[in-house]
């Protein structure tokens, strides 16, 4: 039985040629009406985001009751339908967080609206309620799609190197120079990925982790002096800052009416879960061993948004609630200015154009997860088009001949 999808293994076993494809030729492909945005539809989805959140609180309020009377007059069967209902809420909420998050990000790049200060609007308030401040990762996201899979300049995902680990030169390093460093248990390699997928976020807007190395220690998405922006946006980040401090208090009212223990229930855990979508999907569609980066010898726009993958994370679930961020995410970077919801009808569009040079992978998002963890590890130092290597120093996929 193959573990990933057949569009994985395809890729992993042809060489790679660089793609010459160009936006010009992309656009053509795209029909001018699917750029038009719509304020009443964009709204409908934020409206309908709410209202599921909304929805599914109440009836999560009914839980205790129900299952107290459950568990007085049946035991064992109570307790255990409790934590199903309990497990379902988190589950459900979170995905519907994680939903809000992508309207977020939709709306910083104006595509909730034509109008500008309703995108802010919205942007700003589903964001700050989800601790995530919405314009200094306005700014640093849109840094991003400029540069995507450029080894200097991309602002997300930027790949460690050989030397970044201390490893010895490719002509001289033994198995056991990679066993020195990288060795460790599956335990702990799972233990990682859980720390990563809970806190990888807060971690990333707090010490730039997994960001450009070229911003230094002092980058974060908090300080309005931070290297991340410009002098002319600091004053959008202390609003960001001032919109998550406003909340942190009003947040601290409710736990004193609720009590900790329900707000942890009711909101922190589908907090915490919404913060391992929003990281697995993101790093899905920037992390993969047969994906390559470039350096700037070989990096185009086009090349970058092409070094993207599509991925069918949580199925028709996935593309309802999370407004299609997975499955399109491809002619997302290609065209960023176009609305979420016409995102589909563009990845049809393009993969015309694009033949093999859309990336795919129907390999379960949770197997591809682990796969890209354990075998992303690092790229080379040299060469202007390069794949990750695993933990042995092995890459996936090559370059053909032609090219090298």
């Amino acid at each position: 039985m193959c573990l990933y999808g057949p569009e994985y293994e395809r890729r992993k076993q042809k060489p790679f040629v660089p793609p010459d494809v160009t936006l010009s030729q992309l656009r053509r492909a795209v029909p001018k009406h699917l750029f038009q945005k719509s304020t009443l539809k964009g709204m409908l989805y934020v409206t309908q985001d709410v209202l599921l959140a909304f929805i599914a609180y109440e009836l999560a309020q009914l839980i205790e009751p129900f299952s107290d009377a459950l568990i007085k007059n049946h035991g064992i069967i109570g307790t255990i339908t409790k934590w199903f209902l309990w497990s379902s809420y988190w589950f459900l909420q979170s995905v519907i967080l994680a939903g809000w998050w992508c309207l977020g990000h939709e709306a910083g790049h104006g595509n909730i609206s034509s109008i500008g200060w309703v995108n802010d609007t919205v942007g700003f308030i589903l964001h700050t309620f989800l601790f995530t401040p919405y314009f200094s990762l306005r700014f640093s996201h849109s840094m991003h799609h400029k540069s995507t899979a450029s080894v200097e300049r991309d602002e997300t995902h930027v790949p460690r190197t050989r030397s970044d680990y201390g490893l010895p030169d490719v002509n001289v390093v033994h198995a056991i120079d990679y066993n020195d460093i990288f060795e460790e248990t599956p335990l702990y390699t799972l233990g990682r990925l859980i720390v990563t997928q809970l806190g990888g976020m807060q971690l990333y807007f707090l010490t730039n982790i997994s960001g450009s190395p070229r911003y230094g220690s002092g980058a974060n998405h908090f300080l309005p002096s931070s290297p991340l922006f410009r002098p002319s946006q600091r004053n959008q980040v202390i609003i960001s800052d001032l919109g998550l401090i406003i909340m942190g208090i009003a947040f601290y009212i409710w736990i004193g009416k609720i009590g900790i223990y329900a707000f942890g229930k009711m909101y922190f855990i589908p907090y915490l879960l919404s913060n391992h979508w929003v990281v697995m999907l993101t790093y899905l569609q920037h992390s993969d061993p047969t994906i390559p980066v470039y350096r700037r010898g070989q990096w185009s726009f086009v090349r970058g948004a092409l070094s993207t993958i599509d991925r069918p994370l949580l199925g028709d679930m996935g593309r309802l609630l999370l407004h299609n961020v997975t499955h399109d995410h491809i002619s997302h970077h290609l065209f960023p200015n176009i609305p979420f919801y016409n995102q589909p009808k563009v990845t049809d569009c393009i993969k015309v154009v694009l033949k093999e040079h859309y990336n795919y992978d129907s390999t379960n998002s949770f197997r591809a997860l682990y796969r890209s963890f354990t075998e992303c590890i690092f790229i080379e130092d040299e060469g202007d088009i390069v794949f990750y290597k695993n933990n042995q120093g092995q890459a996936s996929r090559v370059l053909a001949q032609s090219v090298k």
